[in-house]
């Protein structure tokens, strides 16, 4: 009986431990083998930033990006807010808009606006969640937003005064007033936004 030789062939990566000048391997960084990188680390809002965001972070494109785990394409621009120049990051998923980064032109993170339904805050709050699910009243707690938010109501988180909810919702009251609890009850969390800025 005759056998027939077997050639076993291991592939360059998994070679490296056993051989040196592995020359596919010259740039390769062990570290990404770490399933930490393979996924990234959660994204949460916390009083501390939203991820690796912080105020003392860059409003540049890539420490938000790394911030952010590589999870986004970034897009930047400029604005005016009351009056202030302002510029700003947009992180796409896609074509769609997930977070909202900007202050002031080449100076830190100010502020962080989070649409993604993925991204929730560490107290257990989310894109979507219902206002009754979280607060009864909107007195000393919540306020009239501004901006091309107007007709939305941003209410402080309890725990945090950096982090606050966007609550958007139907209805036909007169601009500036703010709704009644009643009708508040149905409105639904459209924004996560966190401040550098303590919130009173």
């Amino acid at each position: 009986m005759r056998f027939r030789s077997v050639q076993l062939v291991i592939p360059c990566v998994l070679a490296a431990t056993l051989l040196t000048g592995c020359s596919a391997l010259s740039n390769f960084s062990w570290s990404s083998l770490s399933p930490f990188n393979w996924f990234g680390s959660k994204i949460e809002v916390s009083d501390a930033g939203v991820g690796g965001l912080n105020g003392g972070t860059p409003l540049a494109q890539e420490p938000i990006n790394q911030a952010l785990n590589g999870n986004y394409r970034l897009r930047s621009g400029m604005g005016t807010t009351n009056g202030q120049i302002t510029a700003f990051y947009q992180a796409l998923d896609g074509k769609e808009i997930k977070l909202l980064i900007s202050g002031k032109p080449k100076a830190q993170v100010n502020r962080v606006e989070v649409m993604d339904a993925k991204i929730t805050s560490v107290w257990g709050v989310k894109i979507g969640d219902a206002f009754s699910a979280h607060y009864r009243k909107a007195f000393e707690v919540c306020q009239l937003a501004q901006g091309d938010d107007a007709r939305s109501v941003e209410c402080i988180e309890s725990q945090s005064k950096h982090v606050s909810y966007l609550y958007s919702g139907d209805w036909n009251g007169p601009e500036g007033l703010m709704p009644s609890d009643d009708i508040l009850q149905s409105w639904h969390v459209s924004k996560i936004i966190w401040h550098a800025q303590a919130r009173d």
